[in-house]
């Protein structure tokens, strides 16, 4: 079964995907890895790249899902309709 969820981006995510925020419909059960691979699918490749644009940032990303972190890998998500899943890439500031 499937749900929508709303994916935020942020700094050099949002820059990659070409937006801000957009609603995805992924699977209400669904590994931290899984999802992440399910939102880089709908961003196209790089003119001449091999990798989607997204790909790029994966060692880097954190998610937040309804506003707590979580690591990519293998954690269990169960997602409800509407949820909110923020892509933090590393901020630097000094």
């Amino acid at each position: 079964m499937r749900c929508q969820v709303s994916v935020l981006y942020f700094a050099r995510s949002a820059e990659l995907a070409g937006l801000r925020s957009e609603t995805l419909s992924v699977p209400r059960q669904i590994t931290s890895g899984q999802l992440w691979e399910e939102i880089v699918k709908v961003h196209p490749r790089y003119s001449g790249k091999l990798l989607p644009r997204l790909a790029v940032i994966r060692d880097q990303v954190v998610f937040a899902v309804r506003q707590e972190y979580v690591l990519l890998g293998d954690q269990l998500l169960v997602l409800q309709p509407g949820d909110e899943v923020a892509i933090i890439p590393p901020i630097s500031g000094g």
